[in-house]
């Protein structure tokens, strides 16, 4: 059978950005994979300062998404930040073979998520500029779902490349450089600046936060309470280990939670254009409530493996989501403002979920904390009932 002639596609541009966001995630979580044994059982350092770097480098991320949104949205620019950042963390990727300590580490983390940050509002304004509204649940879930194609590739390509040259992480490491600078080369040669984002009106510089929409602001404060409960997928890895995984396998764990993820991500968002998102975001909140009991209860491999898949479905459930939701809620002069704005609140969210759920770990074990995440999630979706239902649609 063959599709409607009539039946809208997805523009160019989110295509792009999907295989460019492949490319990257590929390189990156390479080293997300193998950072957590590197650090805890190469270095000898504490599960705290596993969760302090990843926390701190997800905070200058999110710093840098509050400001490079705020700037598309003053230059009526996209693909400069876009390319800015893709290649600052392209060029970050070299610093991590060359690191001996934890905190070269935490440079070369903190120089990635710079790029990470300066891209991710304009990269998503950039979405919803150019997709019309009855397909942005699609967009940002096709988006999401190349993605996360390469977070399902990287780490089996990581325990493969750890197989083949004899745990060398250093020389894993230098290998995962190449598909970073394969994502800057696309982006550079295939994105096209829109000629116009917006019908002219513009807020002053700082202005521009003071006057986005109660309703996004609504979703933010949601999202930031919710984020608290999503503490860095590190700690997923370092739960494979506690359930019986070798270092070397326990890359196996982003594997699963990203199964979940991708194999969802653009089906969940398919849904949203055609029903209310806020239902999405029930079942995602309550999926990681499930996620994190089943964790918490140490239930060996079968445990471990179920609970991953669901942490990962939760994301498919609710990330695409929240991108949706602002995109709809957010006036296109200030949309690269407020999704800065949503990924700053979000992003010092997993701060303190990071440096908490390490802090935790060390003294309490995996336990306490996928309880105290459980917790945290319950909460965020009970709060999710406040938000007016109107407020949650196109």
């Amino acid at each position: 059978m063959t599709m409607p002639s009539s039946r809208p596609r997805l523009p160019r541009t989110v295509w792009i950005l999907g295989f460019v966001s492949l490319l990257m995630d590929l390189s990156s979580e390479i080293y997300h994979a193998l950072l957590p044994a590197f650090l805890t059982v190469t270095l000898g350092l504490p599960v705290a300062a596993m969760g302090a770097i990843d926390g701190i480098a997800e905070a200058t991320a999110s710093f840098a998404k509050l400001a490079a949104g705020r700037l598309s949205d003053a230059t009526r620019r996209r693909k400069p930040w876009v390319m800015l950042g893709y290649g600052i963390a392209a060029l970050s990727k070299p610093l991590f073979p060359l690191a001996a300590s934890a905190w070269p580490v935490l440079g070369a983390r903190f120089a990635d998520r710079i790029g990470k940050g300066i891209r991710g509002a304009p990269r998503d304004a950039m979405i919803a500029d150019e997709t019309a509204p009855e397909l942005r649940g699609r967009a940002f879930g096709l988006r999401q779902a190349l993605d996360t194609v390469g977070a399902v590739i990287a780490p089996i390509l990581a325990i493969v490349l750890m197989a083949m040259l004899a745990n060398d992480i250093r020389l894993v490491f230098w290998i995962a450089i190449v598909p970073a600078f394969l994502s800057f080369l696309l982006a550079w040669l295939a994105l096209r600046e829109p000629p116009v984002h917006h019908d002219g009106k513009q807020a002053p510089l700082f202005a521009g936060f003071r006057e986005i929409d109660p309703a996004t602001r609504r979703l933010i404060a949601i999202a930031f309470l919710f984020g608290l409960a999503s503490f860095s997928e590190a700690f997923l890895v370092l739960n494979a280990i506690d359930a019986g995984l070798s270092p070397a396998m326990s890359p196996l764990a982003l594997v699963l939670f990203n199964i979940g993820f991708g194999g969802l991500a653009y089906q969940a968002g398919s849904w949203t254009d055609r029903n209310n998102p806020r239902t999405m975001l029930f079942a995602g909140m309550a999926v990681l409530i499930a996620a994190d009991l089943i964790l918490a209860m140490g239930w060996g491999i079968a445990g471990f493996v179920a609970g991953t898949i669901l942490w990962g479905v939760h994301m498919a459930l609710t990330k695409g989501t929240f991108a949706r939701m602002i995109a709809d809620s957010a006036p296109p002069h200030l949309r690269a403002t407020s999704f800065g704005a949503f990924h700053f609140a979000t992003g010092i969210a997993t701060l303190l979920a990071s440096l908490g759920a390490g802090l935790i770990w060390d003294r309490e074990g995996a336990h306490a904390t996928f309880m105290a995440g459980a917790g945290i999630a319950a909460v965020s979706l009970a709060m999710l009932t406040l938000l007016p239902p109107r407020n949650s649609c196109p």
